[in-house]
């Protein structure tokens, strides 16, 4: 187990380094930082609201991220399809779920580490009024497992085409799809043509009422089971598509 963990870790530390060696991980970092501050305080009428809480800022994650996160991860198997690396990675020795591990826990990382450096929106909410830091931190967990929700989509979308625009526009349909499915106005079109159990069906793909409990503070083992699946099954789809190349 310790080797198998080894072998993660390499990718990881290979893959972060990939993001660092350009300034695209900077370029991102920069944008993503300027439009968290955009819909917060200006979008999200941040000191409208009168309220020492960070609703204004993470209501805006699940479109942020929407573009965001594929950006990001568009490029985790798609590159090494174009450039035939993926046989070189492939031949080494370690297994498809620890490459496909390894890359994910890189992208994930990295995306964690731009949602830490919004700390200063922590910091002013904390110091104009008494907030409630059990609840902010609930609102950033729930921020991360649905950043690694999207992430692994998009990383199943890299795996299937060498095409990284293909693969980022598949991960955002697929992630607004996860957007869409649960909101009222969809759901009240769907009742008038589809029966309950169906639209009932299409709602519990949706997103939004998961992380709306963690945005109020709370971290429900049901939340916590959604984003797992909503994480783990697109990896699992990756790794039959990765066994699948290697096999041929």
């Amino acid at each position: 187990m310790s080797s198998a963990w080894q072998n993660i870790w390499t990718i990881v530390k290979r893959e972060l380094s990939a993001y660092f060696y350009t300034p695209v991980a900077y370029v991102f970092i920069v944008i993503f930082l300027l439009m968290t501050g955009f819909f917060t305080f200006m979008l999200g009428g941040f000191f409208e609201r009168g309220e020492a809480s960070l609703m204004a800022f993470f209501m805006w994650h699940p479109w942020l991220y929407l573009f965001l996160v594929p950006a990001a991860g568009m490029r985790l198997w798609s590159e090494e399809r174009r450039l035939h690396t993926m046989e070189l990675l492939l031949t080494m020795p370690i297994t498809a779920w620890q490459a496909i591990v390894g890359k994910f826990l890189a992208s994930w990382l990295f995306l964690i580490l731009a949602l830490a450096l919004t700390f200063p929106i922590f910091l002013t909410v904390c110091y104009l009024g008494d907030s409630d830091v059990s609840a902010i931190f609930a609102g950033y967990l729930g921020s991360v497992l649905l950043a690694g929700g999207y992430l692994a989509v998009t990383c199943f979308t890299s795996a299937v085409t060498r095409n990284q625009v293909i693969s980022f526009i598949l991960s955002v349909v697929i992630c607004f799809f996860l957007i869409l499915a649960g909101l009222e106005p969809v759901t009240d079109l769907m009742v008038r043509w589809a029966p309950d159990w169906l639209v009932g069906l299409v709602a519990s793909f949706s997103v939004m009422p998961h992380f709306i409990v963690f945005q109020r503070g709370v971290v429900d083992l049901r939340d916590l089971m959604f984003f797992a699946s909503l994480t783990v099954f697109p990896l699992f789809c990756t790794g039959v598509i990765i066994r699948n190349l290697r096999a041929g």
